[in-house]
Protein backbone atom coordinates (compact mmCIF):
# COMPACT_ATOMS: atom_id res chain seq x y z
CA UNK A 1 0.00 0.00 0.00
CA UNK A 2 0.87 3.41 -1.08
CA UNK A 3 0.31 4.66 2.52
CA UNK A 4 2.90 2.42 4.38
CA UNK A 5 6.00 4.18 3.05
CA UNK A 6 9.60 2.89 1.72
CA UNK A 7 13.00 1.32 3.81
CA UNK A 8 15.59 3.10 2.48
CA UNK A 9 19.21 1.68 3.01
CA UNK A 10 21.56 3.84 4.32
CA UNK A 11 25.15 3.41 6.55
CA UNK A 12 25.97 4.68 9.70
CA UNK A 13 29.32 4.20 10.78
CA UNK A 14 29.98 1.61 8.55
CA UNK A 15 26.79 -0.32 9.63
CA UNK A 16 23.54 -0.47 7.01
CA UNK A 17 20.45 0.83 8.68
CA UNK A 18 17.12 0.55 7.32
CA UNK A 19 15.56 4.11 7.17
CA UNK A 20 11.76 4.68 7.21
CA UNK A 21 10.83 6.94 4.45
CA UNK A 22 6.96 8.13 4.91
CA UNK A 23 4.85 9.33 1.47
CA UNK A 24 3.53 12.12 1.45
CA UNK A 25 -0.02 13.41 3.14
CA UNK A 26 -2.67 13.04 2.46
CA UNK A 27 -2.39 9.23 2.70
CA UNK A 28 -3.05 7.27 0.00
CA UNK A 29 -6.01 5.80 -0.36
CA UNK A 30 -7.79 9.02 1.70
CA UNK A 31 -9.10 9.33 5.19
CA UNK A 32 -12.68 9.30 4.68
CA UNK A 33 -13.62 11.93 7.26
CA UNK A 34 -17.06 10.58 7.37
CA UNK A 35 -16.04 7.60 9.17
CA UNK A 36 -14.93 9.72 12.61
CA UNK A 37 -18.11 11.77 12.31
CA UNK A 38 -19.82 11.39 15.94
CA UNK A 39 -15.90 11.62 17.13
CA UNK A 40 -15.03 14.70 15.43
CA UNK A 41 -18.58 16.25 15.94
CA UNK A 42 -17.45 15.69 19.84
CA UNK A 43 -13.82 17.14 19.49
CA UNK A 44 -15.53 20.10 17.88
CA UNK A 45 -18.27 20.41 20.47
CA UNK A 46 -15.72 20.47 23.00
CA UNK A 47 -13.43 23.02 21.70
CA UNK A 48 -16.03 25.19 21.03
CA UNK A 49 -16.87 25.33 24.42
CA UNK A 50 -13.46 25.75 25.91
CA UNK A 51 -13.13 28.43 23.12
CA UNK A 52 -16.33 29.77 24.30
CA UNK A 53 -15.10 29.74 28.07
CA UNK A 54 -12.11 31.76 27.44
CA UNK A 55 -14.12 34.74 25.99
CA UNK A 56 -15.76 34.90 29.43
CA UNK A 57 -13.24 34.66 31.69
CA UNK A 58 -12.37 38.04 33.60
CA UNK A 59 -8.72 37.54 32.86
CA UNK A 60 -8.69 34.86 30.07
CA UNK A 61 -4.86 35.44 29.96
CA UNK A 62 -4.14 34.83 33.37
CA UNK A 63 -5.32 30.97 32.58
CA UNK A 64 -3.13 30.41 29.49
CA UNK A 65 -0.37 32.04 30.91
CA UNK A 66 -0.55 28.65 33.94
CA UNK A 67 -1.81 26.55 31.01
CA UNK A 68 1.03 26.93 28.97
CA UNK A 69 3.38 26.23 32.12
CA UNK A 70 1.52 23.01 32.82
CA UNK A 71 1.94 22.01 29.05
CA UNK A 72 5.47 22.98 29.03
CA UNK A 73 5.88 20.62 32.29
CA UNK A 74 4.34 17.60 30.77
CA UNK A 75 5.72 18.03 27.47
CA UNK A 76 9.29 17.79 29.17
CA UNK A 77 8.04 15.56 31.17
CA UNK A 78 7.44 12.76 28.37
CA UNK A 79 10.93 13.81 26.99
CA UNK A 80 12.53 13.16 30.56
CA UNK A 81 12.90 15.96 32.86
CA UNK A 82 11.59 15.23 36.44
CA UNK A 83 10.56 19.12 36.83
CA UNK A 84 7.34 20.08 38.69
CA UNK A 85 4.99 22.87 37.53
CA UNK A 86 6.01 24.01 41.59
CA UNK A 87 9.65 23.91 40.10
CA UNK A 88 9.00 26.05 37.29
CA UNK A 89 7.14 28.63 39.17
CA UNK A 90 9.98 28.89 41.58
CA UNK A 91 12.43 28.86 39.14
CA UNK A 92 10.58 32.16 37.48
CA UNK A 93 10.35 33.62 41.05
CA UNK A 94 14.25 32.98 41.43
CA UNK A 95 13.44 30.64 44.28
CA UNK A 96 14.20 27.53 43.47
CA UNK A 97 16.45 25.47 45.82
CA UNK A 98 17.23 21.99 45.21
CA UNK A 99 15.38 21.90 41.55
CA UNK A 100 17.43 20.01 38.91
CA UNK A 101 18.65 23.51 36.61
CA UNK A 102 19.00 21.40 33.13
CA UNK A 103 15.32 20.21 33.68
CA UNK A 104 13.70 23.40 34.53
CA UNK A 105 15.48 25.42 32.38
CA UNK A 106 14.48 22.98 29.74
CA UNK A 107 10.60 23.70 31.06
CA UNK A 108 11.21 27.51 31.06
CA UNK A 109 12.74 27.14 27.44
CA UNK A 110 9.85 25.52 25.91
CA UNK A 111 7.27 28.40 27.32
CA UNK A 112 9.61 30.92 25.29
CA UNK A 113 9.54 28.66 22.04
CA UNK A 114 5.76 28.59 22.21
CA UNK A 115 5.16 32.09 23.58
CA UNK A 116 7.12 33.07 20.26
CA UNK A 117 5.29 30.86 18.32
CA UNK A 118 1.93 32.18 19.38
CA UNK A 119 3.35 36.07 18.62
CA UNK A 120 4.80 35.22 15.37
CA UNK A 121 1.83 33.41 14.15
CA UNK A 122 -0.22 36.74 15.56
CA UNK A 123 1.70 38.83 13.35
CA UNK A 124 0.99 37.20 10.31
CA UNK A 125 3.56 34.58 10.07
CA UNK A 126 2.07 31.54 8.28
CA UNK A 127 2.84 28.08 9.88
CA UNK A 128 5.70 27.40 8.03
CA UNK A 129 9.23 26.01 7.79
CA UNK A 130 10.68 29.26 8.94
CA UNK A 131 8.63 29.51 12.18
CA UNK A 132 9.02 25.91 12.84
CA UNK A 133 12.97 26.49 12.85
CA UNK A 134 12.53 29.39 14.62
CA UNK A 135 10.47 28.01 16.92
CA UNK A 136 13.22 25.25 17.70
CA UNK A 137 15.82 27.65 17.84
CA UNK A 138 14.00 28.88 21.21
CA UNK A 139 13.26 25.48 22.62
CA UNK A 140 16.92 24.42 22.52
CA UNK A 141 18.34 27.78 23.52
CA UNK A 142 19.42 26.86 26.58
CA UNK A 143 20.00 23.12 28.73
CA UNK A 144 20.72 20.05 27.48
CA UNK A 145 19.52 20.72 23.64
CA UNK A 146 21.69 23.36 23.25
CA UNK A 147 24.66 21.77 21.34
CA UNK A 148 21.96 19.88 19.10
CA UNK A 149 21.90 22.54 16.21
CA UNK A 150 18.99 24.74 17.42
CA UNK A 151 16.72 25.92 14.62
CA UNK A 152 18.79 23.69 11.57
CA UNK A 153 17.41 20.44 10.38
CA UNK A 154 19.93 17.69 10.98
CA UNK A 155 22.59 17.28 8.63
CA UNK A 156 23.24 13.25 10.24
CA UNK A 157 21.31 10.26 10.76
CA UNK A 158 19.44 10.12 14.44
CA UNK A 159 17.19 7.07 16.00
CA UNK A 160 14.85 6.44 18.57
CA UNK A 161 15.25 3.45 20.93
CA UNK A 162 18.23 1.58 21.14
CA UNK A 163 22.23 2.74 21.59
CA UNK A 164 22.81 2.88 17.82
CA UNK A 165 20.68 3.23 14.33
CA UNK A 166 21.40 -0.59 13.83
CA UNK A 167 19.19 -1.64 17.11
CA UNK A 168 16.55 1.68 17.42
CA UNK A 169 13.15 0.74 17.67
CA UNK A 170 12.35 3.97 14.59
CA UNK A 171 15.35 5.09 12.15
CA UNK A 172 13.75 8.29 10.60
CA UNK A 173 14.72 9.30 7.17
CA UNK A 174 17.80 10.24 6.18
CA UNK A 175 19.00 13.52 6.81
CA UNK A 176 19.46 14.49 2.92
CA UNK A 177 15.94 14.05 2.35
CA UNK A 178 14.71 15.99 5.29
CA UNK A 179 14.12 19.10 3.56
CA UNK A 180 12.23 17.95 0.85
CA UNK A 181 10.28 16.12 3.31
CA UNK A 182 9.05 18.86 5.35
CA UNK A 183 8.15 21.30 2.26
CA UNK A 184 5.73 18.33 1.17
CA UNK A 185 4.65 18.64 4.62
CA UNK A 186 4.57 22.28 4.90
CA UNK A 187 2.43 22.37 1.62
CA UNK A 188 0.03 19.49 3.06
CA UNK A 189 -0.72 21.95 5.83
CA UNK A 190 -1.63 25.20 3.43
CA UNK A 191 -3.36 22.98 0.67
CA UNK A 192 -6.85 23.63 0.72
CA UNK A 193 -7.82 21.12 -2.07
CA UNK A 194 -7.42 18.34 0.32
CA UNK A 195 -10.84 19.70 1.93
CA UNK A 196 -10.08 17.81 5.34
CA UNK A 197 -11.33 19.09 8.83
CA UNK A 198 -8.88 20.65 10.47
CA UNK A 199 -8.71 18.30 13.49
CA UNK A 200 -7.75 15.73 11.11
CA UNK A 201 -5.86 17.74 9.14
CA UNK A 202 -3.62 18.07 12.98
CA UNK A 203 -3.94 15.04 13.72
CA UNK A 204 -2.05 13.71 10.63
CA UNK A 205 0.63 16.36 10.66
CA UNK A 206 1.59 15.62 13.97
CA UNK A 207 2.23 12.03 13.37
CA UNK A 208 3.81 12.90 9.62
CA UNK A 209 6.28 15.29 12.07
CA UNK A 210 7.30 12.76 14.83
CA UNK A 211 7.92 10.42 11.90
CA UNK A 212 10.62 12.64 9.39
CA UNK A 213 12.04 13.58 13.13
CA UNK A 214 13.87 16.87 11.03
CA UNK A 215 15.50 17.73 14.72
CA UNK A 216 18.26 16.62 16.24
CA UNK A 217 16.43 16.83 19.39
CA UNK A 218 13.45 18.57 20.53
CA UNK A 219 11.47 16.44 17.79
CA UNK A 220 8.70 15.26 20.73
CA UNK A 221 8.24 18.75 22.00
CA UNK A 222 7.84 20.58 18.82
CA UNK A 223 5.60 17.69 17.22
CA UNK A 224 3.25 17.96 20.10
CA UNK A 225 3.35 22.44 19.97
CA UNK A 226 2.68 21.82 16.26
CA UNK A 227 -1.63 20.84 17.32
CA UNK A 228 -1.92 23.87 19.24
CA UNK A 229 -0.26 26.32 16.42
CA UNK A 230 -2.62 24.39 13.81
CA UNK A 231 -5.66 25.24 15.79
CA UNK A 232 -4.99 28.72 16.43
CA UNK A 233 -3.73 29.89 12.89
CA UNK A 234 -7.09 27.93 11.34
CA UNK A 235 -8.79 30.00 13.27
CA UNK A 236 -9.89 27.16 15.78
CA UNK A 237 -9.02 28.57 18.51
CA UNK A 238 -9.02 32.29 19.50
CA UNK A 239 -6.53 31.20 22.65
CA UNK A 240 -3.90 28.68 22.89
CA UNK A 241 -5.62 26.93 25.88
CA UNK A 242 -5.38 22.85 24.08
CA UNK A 243 -2.32 20.68 24.80
CA UNK A 244 -2.33 17.34 24.39
CA UNK A 245 0.79 16.23 26.71
CA UNK A 246 -1.50 15.15 29.72
CA UNK A 247 -3.43 12.96 27.68
CA UNK A 248 -0.09 11.31 25.54
CA UNK A 249 1.27 11.37 29.17
CA UNK A 250 -1.39 8.68 30.63
CA UNK A 251 -0.89 7.12 27.95
CA UNK A 252 2.02 6.82 26.22
CA UNK A 253 2.53 3.39 25.35
CA UNK A 254 -0.84 3.26 23.46
CA UNK A 255 0.45 6.58 21.53
CA UNK A 256 4.17 4.91 20.56
CA UNK A 257 2.46 2.44 19.66
CA UNK A 258 -0.03 3.78 17.22
CA UNK A 259 2.60 6.05 15.69
CA UNK A 260 4.41 2.93 15.00
CA UNK A 261 1.54 1.54 13.32
CA UNK A 262 0.90 4.06 10.96
CA UNK A 263 4.17 3.48 9.97
CA UNK A 264 4.36 0.15 9.67
CA UNK A 265 1.08 -0.50 8.70
CA UNK A 266 -0.61 2.92 7.21
CA UNK A 267 -2.71 2.59 10.45
CA UNK A 268 -4.19 6.16 9.99
CA UNK A 269 -7.59 5.49 11.04
CA UNK A 270 -6.54 4.11 14.57
CA UNK A 271 -4.71 7.06 15.18
CA UNK A 272 -7.13 9.53 14.39
CA UNK A 273 -9.88 7.97 16.35
CA UNK A 274 -7.33 8.08 19.41
CA UNK A 275 -6.32 11.53 18.50
CA UNK A 276 -10.05 12.79 18.57
CA UNK A 277 -10.77 11.14 21.69
CA UNK A 278 -7.69 13.23 23.26
CA UNK A 279 -9.07 16.32 21.77
CA UNK A 280 -12.43 15.58 23.05
CA UNK A 281 -11.04 14.77 26.79
CA UNK A 282 -8.16 17.23 27.15
CA UNK A 283 -10.75 19.93 25.77
CA UNK A 284 -13.16 19.39 28.28
CA UNK A 285 -11.03 19.05 31.16
CA UNK A 286 -9.20 22.19 30.71
CA UNK A 287 -13.31 23.78 30.23
CA UNK A 288 -13.79 22.11 34.15
CA UNK A 289 -10.22 23.49 35.19
CA UNK A 290 -11.14 27.14 34.18
CA UNK A 291 -14.65 26.84 35.77
CA UNK A 292 -13.31 24.77 38.99
CA UNK A 293 -10.63 27.94 39.01
CA UNK A 294 -13.54 30.85 38.98
CA UNK A 295 -15.66 29.06 41.44
CA UNK A 296 -12.45 28.78 44.07
CA UNK A 297 -11.54 32.30 43.21
CA UNK A 298 -15.00 33.43 44.06
CA UNK A 299 -15.38 31.52 46.83
CA UNK A 300 -12.18 32.61 48.22
CA UNK A 301 -12.78 36.60 47.60
CA UNK A 302 -16.05 35.99 49.47
CA UNK A 303 -14.35 34.59 52.21
CA UNK A 304 -12.08 37.78 52.83
CA UNK A 305 -14.49 40.29 52.34
CA UNK A 306 -15.81 39.65 55.58
CA UNK A 307 -12.16 40.20 57.25
CA UNK A 308 -14.05 43.98 57.79
CA UNK A 309 -10.79 46.37 57.72
CA UNK A 310 -7.88 44.66 56.29
CA UNK A 311 -10.38 43.22 53.30
CA UNK A 312 -8.68 45.65 50.95
CA UNK A 313 -5.29 44.18 51.55
CA UNK A 314 -6.15 40.14 52.00
CA UNK A 315 -8.22 41.30 48.71
CA UNK A 316 -4.97 42.87 47.13
CA UNK A 317 -3.00 40.00 48.11
CA UNK A 318 -5.50 37.37 46.65
CA UNK A 319 -5.46 38.95 43.22
CA UNK A 320 -1.81 38.55 42.78
CA UNK A 321 -1.15 35.15 44.30
CA UNK A 322 -3.93 34.35 41.20
CA UNK A 323 -1.40 35.54 39.36
CA UNK A 324 1.76 34.13 41.57
CA UNK A 325 0.79 30.76 43.16
CA UNK A 326 4.34 30.34 44.92
CA UNK A 327 5.16 34.06 46.23
CA UNK A 328 7.51 35.92 48.98
CA UNK A 329 6.58 38.66 50.88
CA UNK A 330 9.28 40.40 48.85
CA UNK A 331 7.36 39.37 45.25
CA UNK A 332 4.03 40.27 46.56
CA UNK A 333 5.56 43.67 48.18
CA UNK A 334 7.08 44.61 44.47
CA UNK A 335 3.79 43.56 43.08
CA UNK A 336 1.51 45.48 44.80
CA UNK A 337 3.57 48.36 46.47
CA UNK A 338 2.45 47.47 49.78
CA UNK A 339 4.59 47.59 52.70
CA UNK A 340 6.53 44.16 54.03
CA UNK A 341 4.35 44.67 57.41
CA UNK A 342 1.16 44.67 55.15
CA UNK A 343 1.80 42.03 52.94
CA UNK A 344 2.70 39.85 55.87
CA UNK A 345 -0.31 40.60 57.94
CA UNK A 346 -2.48 39.88 54.93
CA UNK A 347 -0.78 36.61 54.86
CA UNK A 348 -1.22 35.35 57.76
CA UNK A 349 -4.93 36.15 57.20
CA UNK A 350 -4.73 34.03 54.24
CA UNK A 351 -3.20 31.34 56.44
CA UNK A 352 -5.69 31.75 59.05
CA UNK A 353 -8.55 31.37 56.75
CA UNK A 354 -6.98 28.21 55.28
CA UNK A 355 -6.47 29.58 51.27
CA UNK A 356 -2.22 30.17 52.26
CA UNK A 357 0.13 27.90 53.17
CA UNK A 358 4.14 28.36 53.74
CA UNK A 359 6.04 25.58 51.85
CA UNK A 360 9.51 25.97 52.97
CA UNK A 361 9.63 25.67 56.70
CA UNK A 362 12.16 28.28 56.51
CA UNK A 363 12.31 31.52 59.23
CA UNK A 364 14.05 33.53 56.27
CA UNK A 365 13.43 33.67 52.60
CA UNK A 366 9.58 31.85 52.93
CA UNK A 367 7.73 30.56 49.71
CA UNK A 368 3.83 30.94 50.50
CA UNK A 369 1.32 28.73 47.71
CA UNK A 370 -2.23 29.14 47.32
CA UNK A 371 -2.63 25.78 47.91
CA UNK A 372 -5.87 24.82 46.14
CA UNK A 373 -5.40 26.52 43.52
CA UNK A 374 -1.90 25.04 43.09
CA UNK A 375 -3.10 21.91 43.57
CA UNK A 376 -5.93 22.35 40.57
CA UNK A 377 -3.10 23.59 37.69
CA UNK A 378 -0.88 21.06 39.00
CA UNK A 379 -3.17 17.83 38.52
CA UNK A 380 -1.30 15.08 36.60
CA UNK A 381 2.19 17.01 36.05
CA UNK A 382 3.47 14.86 39.15
CA UNK A 383 6.95 13.69 37.69
CA UNK A 384 7.64 9.88 36.35
CA UNK A 385 10.28 7.86 34.99
CA UNK A 386 10.02 7.76 31.33
CA UNK A 387 10.32 4.89 29.24
CA UNK A 388 10.96 4.89 24.99
CA UNK A 389 11.10 8.61 25.07
CA UNK A 390 11.04 9.92 21.44
CA UNK A 391 12.51 13.23 21.26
Amino acid sequence: MARQGQYRITSVAGEPVRAFVPPPLPPDPPVDARRFGRKLDRANQALGRLDGLATMLPDPHLFIYFYIRKEAVLSSQIEGTQSSLSDLLLFEIDEAPGVPTDDVVEVSSYVAAMDHGLKRLREGLPLSLRLIREIHAILLQHGRGADKAPGEFRRSQNWIGGSRPGNAIFVPPPHELVLDLMSQLELFLHDERHDLPILIKAGLAHVQFETIHPFLDGNGRLGRLLITFLLCADGVLSEPLLYLSLYLKARRSDYYRLLQSVRAEGAWEEWIDFFLDGITETATQAAQTATKALALFEQDRRRLQGLAKSAGTALRVHDHLRRHPLTTIRRAQADLGLSNPAVTSAIENLIELGMVREVTGRRRGRVFAYDRYLTLLSAGTEPYSVMGAQD
